[in-house]
């Protein structure tokens, strides 16, 4: 056939756009990067108003995360997020939510819906010391009178409030407010609580009131609330537990709350409302431990082990991530099923209504801790800020900046973690990747094309191929330079044993690994007495491509990334310096290698 001119330009052009239609439509597709915090407290907390948060409200939260000028609750200063958030979950506690908010207030509402005569009493005084009230309530166990706070009728009016701030900040496409809370059970100090939230809006999170402790200290109990609500009025919900660090063990124990042998139905609900887990806030990292992993050069980071009551318990595998999923495993091959499957992200727990994860500019977990003064004695304020560093944040590759988009990428695991810094992490799986993938332009198309993404699940090849993994990671634009990025490897031996190991799989600064196949470290550039730094070692990006030297076919494994910056000052340090104090006697160390983590990707015979 004979095309003119007219008609071959018009097919040319006619390809051209349908082309870039394909183009955009798989951009589209894409996950695009997201950063922010799940887990932030406001003076709706009736702990964070005790500890001097009495005006950064949810309102403030949202504002401060997107980006907007506010005031500090404990200075006063005008205050800004240099960087603003893409999604935040206020996470304040179900129980006595906006308790003493209430009872300052004196709210004709409330009056009008209580039955408790010395609750009105409290809420009608002309004298109200709201502090003395809370405290004698609380402290006090004044259970009566917590009971009748707790009746749905008073609960759905604080409740309203909160999800009405959600709604009202939430702006699909430029910022996510997601509507959530936090579930706090502590049984004899343990920390088994968990950050609950939903990708509903108002008016399906009105159908129901947060679950409490007062309803339930179980996780079972929890997961059968998840299940009857989600049913009931159609919302999906994530259930994230934290500070495993904190938990005497119980968090990932090998039985369930009774002490029986895990059931079918135990793990299903596990996994269907605990897809992941917090391994890393102010209140310390929850990887692992040096007594758990003896060969691992880098587990002694920001190990904070005590209860909430304040007791020092034995460090557990049941406390931490990676001997977690070791756990998982073992669970796996008698159950057929893992519980412990999870993916991994970071937040800050933090309590003033505030975003605060850099060393260099810190607010403090508490308002009692937000100012250095009163960060060097922790009989001052309400924590140890000095005891562990500023964190973290959770990175998300979500299809789009929407409450559904992020509780899918939630749901399929495709998390990270972060100490703090934004540092970008690509991490797949399949069997057809090569090494100059690891520098291709599209590298993320050729990732989901030839395999899967952070927290997948690969399938065994029929041949017993070993899986390789593609690799990319680049530094925070305004942050260190990287150190390395290693490779965490956990598995079942053919004896049944559960097994670690790490690999140094991509590096900075052109070093070759020593004769036990570990790397050396790179000089710091620390300036300790002046609290800088210089990036004149480390790598901005590090890319690979890495198969497993020791793979069988035959047993099931995990691999998740661990990336480590170059060292840089410690909090204190920046505390120190500014306080006239020398940093080297403040006891802690004086820098710190932050570090981010991936979901892992699981193989399974």
């Amino acid at each position: 056939m004979k095309l003119y001119p007219l008609r071959l330009f018009l097919l040319t052009l006619l390809t051209l756009i349908l082309w870039r239609a394909v183009v955009s439509i798989a951009q589209a597709q894409e996950p695009q990067l997201l950063w922010g915090d799940t887990h932030v407290h406001t003076s709706s907390s009736v702990d964070a108003w005790s500890y001097g948060n009495f005006s950064a409200d949810p309102d403030t939260a949202y504002r401060y995360a997107r980006g907007l000028p506010v005031i500090h609750p404990g200075t006063g200063q005008k205050i800004r997020l240099q960087r603003p958030l893409d999604f935040l979950v206020v996470a304040d506690h179900a129980e006595m939510l906006q308790l003493q908010i209430k009872l300052g207030e004196g709210n004709s509402d409330w009056l009008s819906k209580s039955t408790s005569e010395e609750l009105l009493a409290l809420m009608s005084s002309d004298a109200r010391d709201v502090f003395t009230q809370v405290t004698s309530i609380v402290v006090g166990g004044r259970q009566d009178i917590l009971n009748e706070y707790h009746r749905p009728e008073l609960l759905e009016m604080t409740w309203g409030e909160q999800i009405a701030s959600a709604d009202e900040h939430n702006r699909p496409g430029e910022f996510t407010a997601l509507i959530g809370w936090e579930w706090s059970p502590g049984p004899d100090g343990a920390n088994l609580h968990r950050v609950v939230f939903t990708a509903s809006d108002a008016q399906t999170a009105s159908q129901f009131i947060p679950l409490s402790y007062y309803d339930t200290v179980r996780p079972e109990g929890l997961w059968e609330w998840l299940d009857e609500t989600s049913r009931r009025t159609g919302a999906d919900f994530v259930a994230i537990p934290h500070n495993s660090n904190m938990s005497g063990g119980r968090m990932f124990d090998l039985r369930d709350s009774d002490g029986r042998p895990m059931t079918a139905a135990y793990i299903n609900a596990r996994r269907r409302w605990e897809p992941v887990i917090e391994i890393t806030q102010t209140k310390g990292t929850s990887e692992t431990a040096p007594s758990l992993s003896p060969n691992d050069p880098f587990a002694d980071f920001e190990i904070r082990n005590v209860l909430l009551s304040g007791a020092i318990p034995a460090i557990t595998e049941g406390s931490y991530a990676r001997p977690a999923m070791l756990r998982g495993l073992l669970i796996g091959r008698e159950a057929g099923n893992n519980p412990y499957q999870f993916g991994v992200i970071g937040s800050t727990d933090s309590h003033t209504g505030l975003v605060s994860v850099e060393e260099s500019n810190h607010y403090g977990k508490l308002v009692q801790d937000s100012l250095p003064a009163e960060r060097v004695d922790p009989s001052k304020g309400g924590f140890d800020p000095w005891r562990t560093s500023a964190s973290g944040l959770a990175a998300v590759w979500a299809e789009d900046n929407t409450r559904e988009s992020i509780m899918r990428a939630f749901k399929r695991r495709e998390v990270y973690a972060t100490t703090g810094p934004r540092i970008t992490l690509r991490f797949f799986g399949g069997y057809d990747y090569v090494e100059a993938e690891a520098r291709a332009i599209d590298l993320a198309a050729r990732g989901y094309k030839k395999g899967v993404p952070m927290g997948g699940d690969l399938v065994a090849s029929p041949d017993g191929q070993a899986p390789s993994f593609l690799v990319q990671v680049s530094k925070d634009p305004m942050g260190a330079n990287l150190d390395r990025v290693q490779m965490i490897k956990g598995w079942i031996d053919d004896n049944g044993n559960a097994r670690e190991k790490i690999f140094d799989i991509a590096w900075g600064d052109n070093r070759q690994p020593g004769e036990n196949a570990m790397l050396s470290a790179l000089p710091s550039t620390v300036d300790v007495d002046s609290a800088i730094y210089t990036n004149t070692t480390g790598s901005a990006q590090l890319s690979t491509v890495w198969q497993d030297p020791d793979f069988n076919s035959q047993q099931s494994a995990f691999y998740y990334l661990r990336v480590l910056e170059i060292e840089t000052p410690r909090l204190q340090v920046y505390d120190a310096v500014a306080l006239g104090i020398d940093p080297l006697d403040t006891g802690y160390p004086v820098t710190i290698q932050e570090r981010a983590w991936s979901s892992p990707i699981w193989y399974t015979p």
